[in-house]
């Protein structure tokens, strides 16, 4: 199966490198960085507060339709003369291991990173995350299909794709990762095949069957979980989809059908979707928009944006605007997450390392962060502290990490 492991994106200019300067060193020097308890354990440091705020602004500016009945009968097909596998058949298979890491961040609770096989290969950069918390909640202990999981968006630009790692985050299972293509079915029913999903994938989101994946400049498309592909991992990497009678994924050996399409309405005003998080509280996705100055990237106003599902569904209605619009004062956003009233914002790349959170009204207060950071995911744990994980994108240093909500909030 294909590596793991990112390099910035050509899309992104103003990411440059670190340095080589560590950041706890230069957080701590400048009084930033917590006290170190006797036990060893970093205490978050002292939030500041910026001045600027969040406005709001129209949210009837912002619809989107959906379309979940696109590639139908093409998946139907796939499934049947290729072969399908479920999560939890998938990840019994699972042949990547995850190993623990520490130290990320202050007040950091729990972490893992990927084999150095994925981590240090430099064209594929890691972006979105969500979990099985976002799929189901808190009930049978957060498990779809019996697993806590977590899953991590990657873009592969040596072959123009994308795909997820799918980590079993579960005491009764292995430290055990799989990885799956995502795939955009072609042709048609007789003799049906797929392509590459020629997305950045900066942001995910599970609710029920459905993962949602941002595509920058369209809004979203859909994978449904149950409709995984067994594919040969045989072959020459660069062979995608159908090859006479066998179906091909880069080596990869599952590949997850795209299902539907979550695009902007026509004659709304457009977004850059760059990242993407579910908010279970209030049943919505939220995005927000990666821009920036002095870069060859979009500048202007960055907005944040939520999307409401249909009631009691996992689904959006076919025509769905926005509840809730801001612009934020802010840019270089790679991760947006939402609960409960309070937003967090990752301002994150070689410069940018804050974290800021926002209650809906007042300051935000402004946490030091990790640089080239990536998308945030709301974990809710009744029988524990709520966290926010995380994750880092840069060739060779790429942990997954968590932080307590609250520690990390306004």
């Amino acid at each position: 199966m294909s590596a793991i492991a990112p390099v910035p994106p050509t899309s992104d200019p103003q990411r440059t490198a670190r340095g080589g300067i560590d950041r706890r060193t230069v957080l701590r020097g400048a009084g930033l960085l917590g006290a170190v308890t006797a036990g060893g354990a970093t205490l978050a440091a002292p939030p500041a507060h910026a001045a600027d705020v969040p406005e709001d602004i129209s949210p009837d500016s912002f619809t989107v339709t959906a379309d979940y009945t696109t590639y139908a009968d093409l998946v139907e097909a796939l499934l049947e003369q290729v072969g399908s596998s479920s999560v939890s058949e998938l990840m019994e298979d699972a042949n990547y291991e995850r190993t623990p890491v520490s130290g990320v961040v202050d007040g950091q609770l729990h972490g893992f990173r990927f084999e150095s096989y994925h981590e240090d290969v430099s064209h594929v950069a890691p972006q979105g995350i969500t979990t099985s918390r976002d799929a189901v909640g808190s009930a049978q202990g957060g498990r779809y299909e019996g697993r806590q999981l977590i899953a991590v968006s990657f873009y592969d630009s040596s072959f123009e794709g994308c795909g997820i790692n799918l980590i079993d985050w579960d005491a009764d299972h292995p430290n055990t990762y799989r990885q799956i293509l995502l795939v955009e079915p072609t042709e048609d029913v007789d003799e049906p095949s797929f392509r590459d999903v020629p997305i950045h994938a900066g942001g995910i989101a599970w609710y029920g069957d459905l993962l949602y994946v941002a595509d920058t400049n369209q809004g979203m498309r859909v994978f449904d979980m149950r409709r995984i592909l067994t594919t040969d991992r045989g072959g020459k990497k660069e062979q995608i989809g159908r090859v006479g009678e066998t179906f091909y994924a880069h080596h990869f050996g599952f590949a997850l059908p795209q299902v539907g399409t979550i695009a902007t309405h026509p004659g709304s005003e457009e977004l850059l979707w760059s990242t993407i998080s579910l908010d279970r509280s209030s049943t919505s996705v939220v995005m927000t928009e990666y821009r920036c100055t002095d870069c060859d990237y979009p500048a202007g106003t960055t907005r944040a944006v939520r999307f409401p599902f249909a009631p009691g569904s996992t689904k959006f209605a076919s025509t769905t605007t926005a509840t809730e619009a801001l612009e934020v004062p802010l840019h270089n956003l790679n991760g947006v997450a939402s609960f409960d009233g309070t937003w967090w914002f990752n301002q994150s790349n070689s410069t940018n390392r804050t974290l800021h959170a926002w209650s809906g009204s007042g300051e935000m207060t402004a946490h030091p962060w990790v640089n080239w950071g990536e998308s945030l995911s709301y974990w809710q744990d009744p029988n524990g502290p709520d966290l926010l994980w995380s994750l880092r994108e840069e060739t060779g240093d790429q942990p997954v990490f968590a932080v307590g909500a609250e520690d990390y909030g306004v």
